[in-house]
């Protein structure tokens, strides 16, 4: 049964890194930044963002340092280098100016992390409880599953507003 977890797991979070990939092929710094209204998230936030919740919820569960440190200090966002993006304001939102190719490579390195955890996941860890605050409590299979649902909907978020900002 593990074999076939890691292997449903490697695929939805391969399909993750897709759509990153996809979004930021082509995607110009103005696309990027586009909001469809004020308070609206953009495409390089939203990339930016469900980068960081996988990075950050992985990283605690394999019990390993996130890749986001070092990207934090090279690209010098005005943001504390904890920050996921929960509870942004428009104005934090706006503060977050990435290009594609370095959400696409921050992505790439956060996703090569995952895998490298989901490759040893087995029974006993998918199984490990990670907060017992909730009934049921949550194990590793359910934050996982958590987190592959938050970032499928921010691509999907990603993905209209591309296809409605204007060309650019």
């Amino acid at each position: 049964m593990t074999e076939h977890a890691r292997a449903m797991l490697t695929d939805h979070f391969g399909r993750i890194d897709e759509l990153v990939e996809d979004l930021t092929d082509g995607l110009s710094p103005e696309t990027s930044l586009w909001r469809p209204a004020a308070d609206a998230n953009t495409i390089a936030w939203l990339l930016w963002h469900q980068s960081r919740v996988q990075d950050d919820h992985v990283s605690d569960l394999a019990g390993a340092e996130q890749v986001w440190p070092q990207w934090h200090e090279r690209l010098d966002l005005p943001l504390d280098v904890n920050d996921t993006g929960f509870g942004h304001s428009p104005d934090d939102v706006a503060a977050v100016r990435i290009s594609a190719t370095d959400l696409r490579d921050y992505h790439a390195q956060v996703h090569a992390r995952t895998l490298e955890y989901v490759g040893r996941l087995d029974g006993d860890e998918l199984g490990r409880v990670v907060n017992s605050d909730w009934d049921p409590p949550v194990t590793v299979a359910i934050r996982l599953v958590s987190v592959i649902g938050d970032c499928l909907q921010h691509l999907g978020q990603a993905a209209y507003i591309r296809g409605i900002a204007p060309a650019g």
